[in-house]
């Protein structure tokens, strides 16, 4: 039987393992995905120096979105994590899917990004 322990187990034995390849510099930080059943956020975090430089999240005032809207939400999360960072100058970032399949709500999510002007 699957349990939402074993399953979050598996996806953060699939992140750490994601994570030895992967590190956020000063030049290219790495823009990491978080999704939960109802939300879901991005940091831009620089691993060198461990700051988080920009955020954005569907808990964030002013972000609303219709109930069973998740695609949309991600795709506003997306814009508003892209607008940040090329307000503070980066470009370029590392994707980090956080152990999730880059499917749905989380391709949504770098998508709107991508289109947004973010390069990764």
């Amino acid at each position: 039987m699957i349990t939402k322990k074993s399953k979050d187990a598996a996806r953060q034995k699939r992140h750490y393992r994601l994570r030895a390849h992967l590190s956020g510099t000063s030049e290219r930080p790495r823009l990491a995905v978080y999704r939960s059943n109802k939300n879901i956020s991005a940091q831009i975090i620089d691993d060198v120096k461990q700051i988080t430089l920009v955020s954005a999240s569907t808990i964030e005032h002013g972000n609303k979105v219709a109930v069973g809207s998740n695609l949309e939400a991600a795709k506003l999360v997306g814009t508003a994590i892209a607008q940040r960072a090329l307000e503070k100058g980066i470009t370029t970032v590392v994707f980090d899917r956080g152990g999730y399949l880059y499917h749905g709500r989380v391709q949504a999510l770098a998508d709107a990004a991508r289109e947004a002007g973010l390069k990764f």
